[in-house]
């Protein structure tokens, strides 16, 4: 079988959802922020690693799910999805994302040995959310709870959970700016996502926030997740260190989306608009970690 089906499955665009926070989560340590003694790389990998492959085995199960439920369809806007077209059986794509769970709990075991039962209640909780993301009793995604859903995973945990890695400490006031920042810009993707697929998804009865709410408000959500990191940005500069404000210059690309998606009503354009966000995401680790390198000399 062509292994094109299956990386089209893994959807490797979103990715940078999950290299982002482990890359800022883990940058401060590199520099010695609060007596981290560096980055120990092969803990690095490894964490890089098992939260890629977590954002993988919930695409996985987000593509055999939405197509079980009616949520992916002819009309759908966005890319293909693997099991609606019939390019992989519903059964082999469930597979592949237990399994892509199980290499993702075995690259995590230099983590547990170096920090312990935290690391293994991290795992838990994320490898079960992969899968409630979507499926379960009680589907967030279904609920109006993706955004809350990747702000609190792809934000706030990631970023503490690759920082606690490094350092074996909690997280501070710096973890908890960026945690949100990197959540609200990667919360942009899925907002940008769901304006999209309104039609869609009101007709399927995924209940996103722009079903719930509808369209202006998905506007006004997108510009928040794209604006307001700028703004702590600035705020982060203050309460840290100057060059922190050089992350702030995400703002053009923040508001030419956040224009576009007003200007513009959901239609295929959308994609190239998810491009853009993934691009801000990337751009705000490059920035702040330049400001790191500009504030030590």
């Amino acid at each position: 079988m062509s292994p094109k089906p299956w990386l089209l499955a893994t959807r490797p665009k979103t990715l940078p959802a999950a290299i982002v926070p482990v890359w800022v989560g883990s940058l401060p340590a590199g520099f010695g922020w609060a007596g981290a003694e560096g980055v120990d790389w092969l803990l690095f990998a490894a964490t890089l690693a098992s939260c890629v492959c977590i954002q993988i085995a919930t695409n996985l199960f987000n593509d055999a799910i939405d197509s079980h439920k009616g949520a992916d369809t002819e009309k759908r806007l966005g890319p293909k999805r693997v099991t609606a077209t019939g390019m992989l059986s519903a059964r082999s794509v469930m597979l592949g994302a237990l399994g892509v769970c199980l290499l993702a709990a075995v690259i995590a075991i230099p983590l547990i040995q170096a920090r312990g039962w935290p690391i293994i209640a991290i795992g838990a909780v994320s490898l079960v959310m992969a899968f409630a993301y979507t499926g379960g009793p009680f589907p967030l995604a279904y609920r109006g709870m993706g955004e809350l859903f990747v702000i609190l995973f792809f934000g706030f945990i990631a970023v503490f959970g690759s920082w606690f890695v490094q350092s074996g400490e909690g997280p501070g006031a710096l973890q908890w700016i960026t945690g949100l920042q990197v959540g609200f810009y990667s919360s942009a993707l899925i907002a940008i996502n769901n304006l999209r697929d309104v039609d869609e998804d009101r007709e399927s009865n995924k209940r996103t926030l722009a079903v719930r709410f509808g369209k202006k408000f998905a506007r006004f959500e997108i510009a928040v997740f794209c604006l307001v990191p700028v703004v702590l940005s600035l705020v982060g500069s203050a309460l840290f260190f100057p060059w922190y404000a050089l992350a702030a210059l995400t703002l053009p690309l923040g508001l030419a989306i956040a224009l576009k998606v007003k200007r513009i009503e959901p239609s295929a354009v959308y994609n190239r608009f998810l491009g853009m966000s993934a691009g801000q995401l990337i751009g705000f680790a490059i920035l702040l970690s330049l400001a790191f390198v500009l504030h030590h000399g």
